[in-house]
């Protein structure tokens, strides 16, 4: 698919941000590419103040910030969540997709983090797994920063061949 470069100036980032513990690193990120940011969450929530970070305060039911981020997002935007469905949605848009450890969602692995998400669940279901996932970590925040400078730098690069 050719993109123009008015088109891929308007890469986006947007946060699943009710429990995302890497949104200071994806500012800093994002000021460092002079690129939007949108934070979906279902409560306020303090943010910088810069006009390329904004705040989408949805409502409190089931999946509403995530139906709004997919409504929203467009190929080539990045999408900030561990929630493996929302994941799979955006990279249906062509968005690029990074959880907060820095795992890159993709097309080629989304079946498989799905069908991993299904049988944890069950297995919880049924008592089987008591606990949550493992304490977030220093270099969880790294592998994560790593990804999103790829990910952009990646996306720079085509923008520049086409």
């Amino acid at each position: 698919m050719f993109r123009t470069m008015e088109e891929t100036d308007l890469l986006h980032i947007f946060i699943d941000a009710d429990a995302c513990p890497v949104k200071t690193e994806v500012f800093r990120v994002a000021a460092r590419y002079g690129l939007k940011v949108t934070l979906v969450a279902n409560s306020r929530m303090r943010i910088p103040e810069d006009d390329r970070i904004k705040l989408e305060v949805v409502g409190g039911g089931m999946d509403e910030a995530d139906d709004w981020i997919v409504a929203q997002v467009k190929p080539y935007d990045i999408v900030v969540t561990a929630d493996i469905p929302l994941a799979s949605r955006c990279i249906a848009a062509d968005a690029y997709v990074i959880g907060s450890t820095g795992q890159q969602f993709t097309k080629s692995n989304i079946g498989q983090a799905v069908a991993t998400r299904d049988l944890l669940s069950e297995l919880r279901g049924a008592g089987e797994i008591t606990g949550g996932p493992p304490p977030f970590k220093d270099r969880d925040r790294s592998r994560f920063l790593q990804k999103l400078d790829e990910v952009i730098q990646c996306e720079r690069r085509k923008q520049a061949i086409f």
